[in-house]
């Protein structure tokens, strides 16, 4: 008797331990607040992305839309060090650190192209350079975020992923086998699908770095991120999002220092969850 129930409790213990890995919820780690309010003049509506440099020890952070809209630059505790006057100088959608030039980049709109920012010894933004003036994207909206380790730009391409050189050439695409787990593999092969369905966010995948569970897709009906392994596409865990935070089906969600970063319009704040 004593031996079934010792078996019973390793068994019960293992699949409590097996879930806890695959599915959690996030919690709330530290805010940041855009410059500008609603009643400002140009302060844009969707928040592109926060992007950590590792170097200056400062989060840097746009809105998408218009080269007019604002940016911010913050310390490690989301104190704003920027002027309320401080603009994007482009039409963002994605930004990003790249270590190996260690700026802060991004692609614009449409053929807006690939850019960076030239920053001063301490950190301020001195101005924006473009460096690749043709479009280097899937589509006018795609949002780009650095695949760190292989110097490569991703951007989610209906039901995939796609990873472009750092020069700008398509290198190859990662299918996404949406709520497929590998134990749901029964040798299909995978169709590309050119728009993502409408419960997930479509202009946005995240790279984490977490092996085996490297993209992140924004899933807003659910109101969780799903991270999907880079090799074959699968699913591998879920990450519950606390019910007050908010979810749009484009832009206003990113990865950056090991946190999940969601943007509120209505109160044009960046809060970020771990």
């Amino acid at each position: 008797m004593k031996k079934c129930l010792l078996i019973t409790t390793v068994i019960f213990y293992f699949t409590t331990a097996v879930t806890a890995q695959t599915t959690r919820t996030l919690k709330k780690v530290m805010q940041i607040v855009m410059p500008r309010t609603i009643d400002d003049s140009m302060p844009g509506t969707n928040g592109a992305a926060v992007v950590w440099h590792p170097l200056q020890k400062k989060y840097y952070t746009t809105m998408a839309g218009n080269q007019a809209y604002p940016m911010g630059v913050y310390d490690v505790t989301g104190k704003r060090l920027s002027s309320e006057n401080l603009s994007s100088q482009i039409d963002v959608r994605g930004l990003w650190y790249n270590p190996a030039t260690k700026n802060i980049c991004g692609n614009g709109y449409a053929d807006n192209g690939w850019f960076h920012y030239e920053l001063e010894p301490k950190g301020a933004v001195k101005n924006m350079v473009i460096d690749k003036e043709e479009m280097l994207q899937p589509t006018d909206q795609s949002v780009g975020t650095f695949i760190t380790g292989k110097n490569q730009v991703m951007f989610l391409n209906g039901n995939q992923v796609t990873l472009y050189t750092n020069n700008g050439s398509e290198a190859k695409s990662i299918g996404l086998r949406l709520g497929l787990t590998k134990k749901d593999d029964i040798g299909e092969a995978f169709e590309w699908a050119a728009t993502i369905p409408d419960v997930y966010n479509y202009t946005t995948a995240v790279f984490t770095g977490i092996k085996n569970a490297e993209l992140g897709i924004l899933n807003i009906d659910n109101k969780q991120i799903e991270l999907y392994d880079m090799e074959k596409g699968f699913l591998s865990s879920v990450l519950i999002i606390p019910e007050e935070v908010q979810t749009y089906p484009a832009f206003n969600y990113c990865f950056t220092n090991s946190m999940y970063w969601f943007f509120n319009k209505e109160t044009r704040t960046w809060t970020a969850y771990k």
